[in-house]
């Protein structure tokens, strides 16, 4: 008879519930539970577990290059970064406001670190998200162009709450990059929320682009309503590196 039963809750897609229903068998016998508390934990069961697959599924489609969390983040390393800022935008009023955020520093201060760790807490939240390279974003949209899934591709761009660039000026983009990223910015405007984290300053993006028009027209509806964090002082990486040589040296 158990079989049976866990057998028609895996067919009804209740696996939140067959996975927890020897141990809250057992529960209900220790503790003589009532039938309706027993029912309810069965399904607080199935909710958390339907929560776990689509906070699963989140994480795997934002397409993050690692896993990082605020909680990893070692805020005293660079005292000059507004711990309260970044905690602000952890609680993901941003995203649902559609506001922008821009990170701003030398390569290794943790804009990366940051921005992923802000679109793991948007997950958390219950926000969709995309994290990409902007060179990699490119990329991919011009390979959308010539398979005829551009329009696809830009729909999925757009409808996401939270769009991550990453390393925004870290090489020359090719040159359709300006109209591509001015299209994501201009149809995503007021409608879903952005970061962008790059290592030069806003009045070099349009060197970046190689079209100063568009990157005007990016940056006048990118700063509409944008939280700017500027990040300077040592490099995370370059002092990771100095630790494990120093420990391979005195191993």
């Amino acid at each position: 008879m158990f079989e049976a039963l866990t057998y028609q809750l895996k067919a009804l897609r209740l696996s939140g519930v067959a996975q927890a229903l020897p141990v809250r068998l057992q529960e209900a016998k220790a503790n003589d539970l009532p039938h309706l508390e027993f029912l309810q934990l069965l399904v607080q069961d199935e909710l958390a577990r339907r929560r776990e697959r689509l906070l699963n599924r989140r994480l795997k489609a934002a397409g993050f290059a690692e896993m990082k969390t605020l909680d990893q983040f070692d805020f005293s390393f660079n005292p000059s970064l507004s711990k309260k800022t970044i905690l602000e935008l952890g609680t993901g009023r941003f995203v649902h406001q559609a506001k922008s955020v821009v990170m701003l520093g030398p390569p290794g201060v943790g804009k990366t670190h940051l921005s992923i760790a802000l679109g793991i807490a948007a997950i958390h939240h219950g926000y969709t998200v995309i994290y990409r390279s902007a060179f990699d974003l490119v990329d991919e949209l011009a390979e959308a162009a010539a398979l005829g899934e551009r329009k696809t591709r830009l729909a999925n761009l757009i409808k996401t709450n939270l769009l991550i660039l990453d390393e925004f000026g870290m090489r020359q983009l090719s040159k359709n990059a300006a109209e591509d990223l001015l299209e994501v910015f201009h149809r995503r405007y007021h409608r879903g929320a952005t970061i962008v984290a790059s290592n030069r300053p806003l009045e070099d993006w349009g060197k970046i682009l190689g079209d100063n028009a568009a990157a005007s027209a990016i940056l006048d509806r990118f700063l509409e309503a944008v939280t700017v964090v500027k990040i300077t002082g040592k490099s995370y990486r370059l002092h990771s590196k100095n630790l494990i040589d120093k420990e391979a040296t005195n191993a």
